[in-house]
């Protein structure tokens, strides 16, 4: 599975204010733009950039619990795309210690799970963001790959001879 479908999934896109649409997935930082160009990076697949960002903008402002979730969901996501899946969950864990109902961390934790070969932890992490956000495309699509990865065969064939 390679990145460039994981950015299409997972990484935040910088689209108008949080209100305007129900499948935003900006951080919408009260003028933080620390946090989001660190987005906007990441996007663009520039993950250490992003990284960088992303703390800058949550060590230099007074950030909201909710901009402060969404800031380590999106770490989340950049260290998931760098193959960095243990760095990945804890960054999620964060995110939904702060906002519990993070639908976007959920969907981020449940890629690095599926990344990880978790499959159950996966799964019950998209059904969860789908619970929250039932029409988001991400949760669909992860949902999809999910399905696709627990249910691939792994049947060793043998050559008789």
């Amino acid at each position: 599975m390679g990145y460039s479908l994981f950015i299409g999934v997972i990484v935040f896109l910088l689209v108008g204010p949080l209100w305007a649409q129900t499948d935003n997935r900006t951080i919408v930082g009260s003028g933080n733009e620390y946090l989001s160009n660190g987005s906007w990076a990441i996007t663009m697949g520039q993950y250490d950039e992003g990284i960088r960002l992303t703390h800058l903008g949550m060590e230099r402002f007074m950030t909201s619990p909710e901009d402060r979730a969404s800031a380590y969901s999106n770490l989340c996501a950049a260290h998931a795309a760098k193959g960095e899946v243990d760095v990945a969950i804890e960054f999620c864990n964060e995110s939904l210690a702060l906002v519990g109902g993070n639908w976007r961390a959920y969907s981020n934790r449940a890629y690095a799970y599926l990344l990880k070969g978790l499959y159950s932890e996966a799964t019950f992490d998209v059904d969860t963001a789908a619970s929250i956000n039932p029409r988001s495309r991400q949760v669909r699509q992860i949902k999809g790959m999910i399905n696709e990865a627990s249910f691939r065969p792994r049947v060793i064939m043998e050559d008789h001879q």
